[in-house]
């Protein structure tokens, strides 16, 4: 079966094997400079990478935003956007959890020095991903004042 590496650039771990030979672009495994051309939610960027000619998605490691559609989210995407879009970020990437469930690359964003996971989950942005628990976020603004931080 062919891979639709336009579609999803990076491979899962499970992938390697088969289309790591075939893929036409570098598989990232280790952490980068990149240029943040937008932000699509409160936990998803797009980012030009100088290794690539076309720009991917990213998705923030260990936390969780609000999707666009739920109370929340569009606050938490205006206040990233607010911070990153159009600068220049460092993706950290963790080699043995590189790759997201729906082919984004998974990545810790730092800007200026800050960590932007962080500080989104400081900001009320954001919840860490472990209290999730690959639910829906419903009521998020009420999810986020059960946490003390």
């Amino acid at each position: 079966m062919a891979h639709d590496f336009k579609a999803f650039p990076e491979l899962l771990t499970s992938q390697l094997t088969e289309f790591y030979f075939d893929s036409p672009h570098k598989q990232i495994f280790e952490d980068f400079n990149a240029r943040v051309t937008k932000v699509t939610d409160g936990d998803t960027i797009r980012v030009k990478w100088g290794e690539r000619d076309f720009d991917f998605p990213v998705r923030f490691a260990n936390i969780s935003a609000a999707e666009l559609n739920e109370e929340g989210g569009e606050r938490s995407r205006d206040w990233l956007a607010e911070r990153i879009e159009g600068e220049d970020v460092l993706i950290m990437v963790d080699p043995s959890n590189r790759v997201g469930k729906f082919g984004r690359l998974i990545g810790e964003v730092i800007h200026r020095g800050l960590n932007i996971n962080e500080l989104s989950m400081a900001e009320n942005q954001s919840i860490d991903f472990s209290s999730r628990a690959d639910q829906p976020l419903q009521n998020f603004d009420k999810i986020l004042k059960g946490f003390s931080i």
